[in-house]
């Protein structure tokens, strides 16, 4: 039995998606366990393109079962909207797709209040989605949210008058337009009975399901959103997200024993991005940084805004590695490097004139960093489409061989385009044959 969590090892938008649905056909099911529609897994085979956002990349493999966890923030309208795309699309989730009846729900006032906070914040805005994530992580954990059980609850006009006898408020201090609607229990109370009736047949106790997976010996996936930077508690705080995730938050927000747990897959790109504020220590601002952004289409999958590129940052990644214990890498993107003449990686910070190898928890120290780099060839060679790792260039194996020296794991898969079948399995691996079950 393999029971495994997908981690992001930087700061998201790492190729998870790609990873997921790569890597279904060894599971039995496929759980996200935190996050909101603020994540987006884009996944790509033949002419088909799919960028998904709350739905596991599981459910484009007929017959995978897919659970939205209670870990999970959801918006019913983006779910729902979500779900008729891929319906339109041809990909049916009867009879598959479960919600958590525990998962917390995004009202429209959350996102109301997370926009009003970051245009408040002006020149120091943390560049969140401005979707409600926040804000609802916010109501669960002051035990006002609302939770897809709810939403039919005898008692929602009440419930409802007292999440918004605290955001009124807060909206109105911040000099945020009220909308009518969005701010009249009446009119909420009127969408969650209709959310309710339109996620009735895939609303389960998710983790009962999962338990009884467990008991008939089921492999089951765990896909984390965003990546270990941007965890609530080891990210690059206040730059983070609200949740966690890490490998370590699959088991509360899934609903299972730690113990459940039999391993991870990082996902790392080879070199590294980030979405929004917050210190960048390898970022590159002039001509090999915009290479990056364009040669690897690096715009957000559900905010379309770019994203900053800077070297890999392997400081980050022994701290990631540190946090999530994971058994491999995926390295993604590596097709994006082939027309460099060189390549610098990032393998210690020097900090007020200190040349350290550990990742800062201080926000100063992380602002004063600066990177310490070896650089190393490239292999200006065109590596997309290859599908055996020797078949690679030499410079480029070195590039790999590297990574795992620094960070003492083995990379078991090699992402060399953006499609489902442009992918380096390294089956020999005995790290790949464990994480997978030997099925795939």
């Amino acid at each position: 039995m393999a029971n495994v969590v997908i981690a992001g090892m930087q700061w998201g938008d790492e190729g998870k998606g790609k990873i997921v649905d790569l890597i279904c056909p060894a599971f039995d099911a496929v759980v996200r366990f935190q996050g909101g529609h603020n994540a987006g897994h884009t996944v790509k085979f033949g002419d088909k393109h799919f960028a998904l956002r709350l739905i596991p990349s599981g459910i484009l493999h007929e017959g995978m079962r897919c659970v939205l966890g209670n870990g999970m923030v959801i918006a019913p309208d983006a779910f729902l909207e979500e779900l008729g795309e891929l319906r339109d699309a041809g990909v049916d989730g009867d009879g598959r797709l479960f919600v958590s009846d525990r998962a917390t729900v995004i009202l429209p006032v959350h996102a109301a209040l997370d926009q009003a906070r970051e245009k408040a914040r002006g020149a120091d805005a943390i560049g969140t989605t401005s979707r409600g994530i926040g804000p609802a992580y916010e109501s669960k954990a002051s035990r006002y949210g609302l939770r897809v059980a709810d939403l039919g609850a005898p008692d929602l006009v009440e419930r409802l008058e007292g999440l918004l006898a605290v955001i009124r408020p807060q909206l109105a201090d911040l000099g945020a337009d009220l909308d009518a609607d969005e701010c009249d229990v009446a009119w909420l109370a009127e969408k969650c009975r209709g959310w309710a009736e339109a996620l009735a047949p895939m609303v389960a106790d998710t983790s009962g399901m999962l338990y009884e997976l467990r008991r008939e010996g089921a492999n089951v996936l765990f896909e984390g959103a965003q990546g270990a930077l941007l965890d609530i508690d080891h990210g690059t705080y206040p730059y983070v997200t609200s949740s966690n995730s890490t490998v370590g938050g699959a088991a509360p927000g899934a609903g299972v024993p730690p113990q459940t747990i039999d391993g991870g897959i990082g996902i790392l790109k080879a070199y590294t991005t980030r979405v929004g504020a917050g210190p960048f220590v390898t970022e590159l601002t002039g001509e090999i940084g915009e290479h990056l952004g364009r040669r690897g289409n690096e715009f957000g999958t559900v905010t379309g805004r770019p994203r900053r590129c800077g070297w890999l940052d392997l400081v980050a990644g022994r701290y990631t590695q540190r946090l999530n214990g994971v058994d491999g890498f995926a390295l993604t993107k590596l097709d994006v490097m082939d027309e460099l003449e060189e390549v610098q990686v990032c393998t210690a910070y020097r900090i007020n004139g200190e040349e350290r190898r550990d990742f800062p928890a201080s926000r100063a120290e992380e602002e004063a960093a600066e990177p310490v780099y070896k650089t190393v060839p490239g292999w200006q060679a065109n590596t997309v489409g290859i599908l055996d790792f020797d078949d690679l260039p030499q410079a480029a194996k070195d590039y790999v061989a590297l990574i795992e020296e620094e960070l003492e794991t083995p990379v078991l898969i090699v992402s060399t385009g953006p499609r489902r079948e442009e992918t380096i399995l390294r089956r020999n691996l005995e790290a790949f044959q464990r994480v997978t079950g030997g099925r795939l």
